[in-house]
């Protein structure tokens, strides 16, 4: 099967995870199960075992699909005038929350059970990264502080949260993807030596501070559609605490966490629960590779080129909610 890739951002973009990861590993691993891969993606773009082209937004789709494609995986929504408008079968994943109840093509898949029930479908895929990329774990090595994952300047990820749990079990916290002072989403200034910053971080320096935490504090107040920064804690063994929105349940089961809704309870359980970190490395070993995610988009990809569309009716968003209770 020739699939075409098509995403609106450049590739690769590694510094800090993202679609793009996710792309650039379900494209290769298709490559590898013996599928042909074109990527439409931004010029400035470079990858060493699929054909790119130049992505032209201010063109019609159908212009840009060359003849020998046999399916279009749209990274974001084309906004199609109909399903069959594009003149060749398409997949989109739908990768965030949508605000507004807007209708989005019936052939939509989405990262979760819970995201895809939000938008009354039951239709999901879940993203799974190229494990051998992220290098061997140390499970031997002494973790004696914990860590906060994602963009610290978005309020939903509740840095804040995170630091009050860290501070309430008495653990040190290692920010990852945040700065000491925030001016842009209101003023933030944290002054404690407990808490150390090391703004948007990718690549080893990501992987080094990861094998050396204890755990991850993750208090989200959405419902997260996936948490790619879940599953990479995960690898290196470290335990989540977070809050019980969105695919948390379903990325963090009992032996490799904790799910609360206040930081009372998180704290406690960093500060006192031990959990294995090879199980928590071999939980998403197995159910969050890049295999994996190959083998569910082609059952979707295969479904669709026979004609059927994956909805029965076009998905909408169904909760709206942009902040969830948290009580700190």
């Amino acid at each position: 099967m020739h699939v075409m890739i098509a995403n609106n951002s450049p590739i690769p973009v590694f510094a800090y995870g993202g679609t793009e990861r996710v792309i650039w590993d379900l494209g290769r691993k298709l490559v590898e199960m013996g599928h042909q891969v074109t990527y439409l993606v931004p010029e400035g773009s470079r990858c060493d075992f699929a054909r790119l082209l130049p992505i032209r937004p201010e063109r019609p789709w159908h212009e840009q699909v060359p003849d020998d494609v046999d399916l279009v995986h749209f990274q974001f929504d084309p906004r199609l005038a109909s399903d069959d408008a594009l003149g060749k079968p398409f997949l989109f994943t739908e990768h965030g929350n949508s605000h507004r109840p807007r209708a989005l093509p019936r052939n939509t898949v989405f990262l979760t059970r819970n995201h895809a029930a939000r938008y009354g479908s039951t239709e999901f895929v879940y993203n799974g990264l190229d494990w051998s990329a992220y290098g061997p774990v140390d499970f031997d090595r002494p973790r004696r502080y914990a860590h906060f994952l994602g963009k610290g300047a978005w309020g939903v990820k509740n840095l804040k949260g995170a630091i009050r749990v860290a501070r309430l079990a008495g653990v040190e916290l290692e920010v990852l993807g945040g700065e000491r002072f925030n001016f842009r989403r209101g003023i933030r200034m944290t002054f404690s030596r407990r808490v150390h910053f090391h703004g948007m971080v990718g690549g080893q320096q990501k992987c080094e501070l990861l094998n050396g935490s204890r755990g991850m504090v993750f208090p989200v107040r959405w419902h997260e559609p996936f948490g790619l920064a879940v599953i990479e804690s995960l690898y290196f063994g470290c335990p989540v605490f977070s809050t019980p929105y969105g695919s948390l349940p379903e990325l963090v089961p009992q032996d490799c966490g904790v799910l609360a809704a206040d930081a009372p309870t998180l704290a406690e359980a960093l500060q006192s629960r031990r959990f294995d970190a090879r199980a928590c490395h071999a939980h998403v070993v197995q159910h969050f590779s890049s295999d994996a995610m190959a083998r569910g988009y082609l059952r979707c990809y295969e479904r669709v080129v026979a004609g059927e569309l994956l909805n029965a009716v076009p998905p909408a968003i169904q909760d709206t909610a942009r902040s969830l209770p948290w009580r700190g």
